[in-house]
């Protein structure tokens, strides 16, 4: 009952007071603005994420949720405050707030602007967050397998250099330098695009609602674990320093990998809908069609 209270009101406030800390940068200095900047942020964060998921529970004769410019330009704000976020605590000198959080407010107020229009029918929300879907997974995905290739040669290439052997004819490998930031990039770059798919997953679930996945199907509960190993990783790698170099970060890119490709077969081999529930659908529809077309051929 309290969590529905949440209104636009309460992160926008939050965002206000985490950019009025920001803007006293140009007055004087003070060592509790970057706590208090992000305390702000993450209670409107907070704040914002109940007034998403609050938005998520209409029944399936309302308008499906998530699937109007209202939500998406919620949801657009929501990234640009997280990344903000991020920068704050990683690089606490730089004024980045001053351009981000103007931008997150923005967004809120044109969203506003669009509350009351009507949102966009099911079958283009359902393309929408597939489409969403399908191809962040996918760059995701990819960014695994070369971080996990970088990884593998970084490790060759220590090796050889550890104990002095001769570069083969023919197999000449990049700097270890080079390798290790490729590792570290790549650990970057798919854990933001695997989390954005795995949330786009979640959006499209909710805007089916009939005919969707069961929230204990494999495939969703072992891409949460997925999700959160790549953010353990994430805070890992930035809390603990010798883990930005060496085979640290070769390592973590392997194990990457074999929980990508662990959650790849379930979805392929497993006991999960994920794959066989569009089946039985497509089967039908190219019965329906046949059907009528058939029906028409008789007439």
């Amino acid at each position: 009952m309290i969590l529905s209270r949440v209104h636009l009101f309460c992160f926008v406030a939050s965002y206000a007071v985490a950019l009025l800390f920001e803007l006293s940068r140009l007055l004087f200095r003070a060592r509790v603005r970057l706590i208090a900047a992000a305390g702000f942020t993450l209670a409107g964060l907070f704040a914002q994420s109940v007034f998403i998921v609050m938005r998520t529970t209409s029944d399936a004769q309302s308008a499906p949720p998530l699937s109007s410019w209202f939500d998406w330009l919620l949801l657009l704000s929501w990234g640009v405050a997280v990344v903000y976020l991020c920068l704050l605590v990683r690089r606490p000198q730089t004024a980045i707030g001053l351009f981000l959080l103007p931008l997150v407010l923005v967004l809120i107020g044109v969203a506003a602007q669009f509350r009351h229009v009507a949102p966009f029918p099911r079958s283009e929300a359902l393309r929408a967050w597939g489409i969403i879907h399908g191809i962040a997974l996918l760059a995701g995905a990819v960014s695994v397998t070369l971080g996990f290739a970088a990884g593998v040669m970084y490790l060759v290439q220590s090796y050889r250099l550890k104990h002095k052997l001769p570069p083969r004819q023919g197999l000449r490998l990049p700097s270890l330098e080079w390798l290790q930031r490729a590792t570290r990039q790549s650990l970057l770059v798919s854990s933001f695009l695997l989390g954005a798919g795995l949330l786009a997953g979640v959006a499209l679930n909710l805007v089916r609602q009939r005919g969707g996945l069961p929230w204990t199907d494999p495939v969703i509960w072992t891409s949460g674990i997925l999700f959160a190993w790549l953010v353990l990783v994430l805070l890992f790698e930035w809390w603990y320093k010798p883990a930005q170099q060496g085979r640290k970060v070769a390592y973590l890119t392997l194990a990457s990998f074999v929980f990508l490709a662990w959650v790849l077969g379930i979805v392929l081999w497993g006991p999960s809908q994920h794959a066989a529930s569009r089946a039985p659908r497509a089967v039908r529809a190219v019965e329906g069609d046949s059907g009528t077309i058939g029906g028409e051929a008789l007439r």
